[in-house]
């Protein structure tokens, strides 16, 4: 599904990643580990193709298309979908009429996925304007739902959400990633997480680790959590050297 290679990004003059190499497979879930500043939302920003982010070597591989060149949009029209960290307030644009511009479900659906995710009263409103933590991550969930991306970016999805909407966010975050089946999975994922809370909620294929804009080592998500708990990012420092 996506294949990642000897990837080298620079923002504003500045190389961040400097060789990366990964491969996502169809229906599997993979988490990224990392301190502030390793690379992380780099690598999730160059994928989705934001022109801050430049790519000075390797490719990347979506479905077996290199994004090379692409825009924004194209790539999310060729079914790649993304939650922001900290996703700006749009003045001016309901949530509803955001929703209208995204191709895919029924009317009735949407609704229906509104009021599971606590949003209805949120429609006709402007988008994340006045909204808390956890009502901004669910009204970016609404939208990728809806969109249905094939390959899905997270970008701390836990962060700024309390206990009870986090369950909310990692039920429908299961739904999204197609957890509810076993062999016909046709979406995956890439998670970030700088806590590692989104485990409790969404079970993970493999880890990685992101150290310094390189991926230093890869293994089981939670094993890994449990030695970075133990250990801190200063381990994972220590084996680059």
């Amino acid at each position: 599904m996506l294949e990642i290679e000897g990837l080298k990004v620079e923002v504003e003059g500045r190389e961040i990643l400097h060789g990366i190499d990964l491969k996502v497979d169809c229906g599997q879930t993979h988490v990224l580990f990392g301190m502030n500043g390793s690379g992380k939302t780099t690598l999730l920003m160059t994928i989705m193709g934001f022109p801050r982010y430049r790519v000075t070597a390797g490719s990347i591989r979506f479905r077996g298309q290199d994004l090379d060149g692409l825009s924004v949009d194209q790539r999310a029209r060729l079914g790649i979908g993304m939650m922001f960290q900290r996703p700006p307030t749009v003045r001016g644009i309901q949530l509803e009429q955001m929703i209208r511009l995204i191709p895919g479900r029924e009317t009735q659906d949407v609704q229906e996925l509104a009021e599971k995710l606590n949003l209805s009263e949120f429609m006709r409103r402007d988008i994340n304007y006045g909204f808390s933590g956890g009502e901004i991550k669910r009204s970016e969930l609404l939208q990728l739902l809806v969109q249905d991306p094939n390959l899905v970016l997270l970008d701390e999805p836990e962060s700024g959400v309390d206990m009870e909407n986090m369950q909310v966010i990692g039920d429908f975050i299961r739904m999204l990633l197609q957890k509810d089946r076993r062999r016909t999975r046709e979406h995956c994922g890439l998670i970030i997480t700088h806590t590692g809370y989104i485990l409790d909620y969404v079970e993970a294929d493999l880890g990685h680790v992101i150290c310094d804009g390189l991926l230093v080592c890869s293994g089981n998500p939670r094993e890994m959590l449990e030695d970075i708990r133990e250990h801190g990012f200063e381990e994972c420092s220590r084996c680059v050297k």
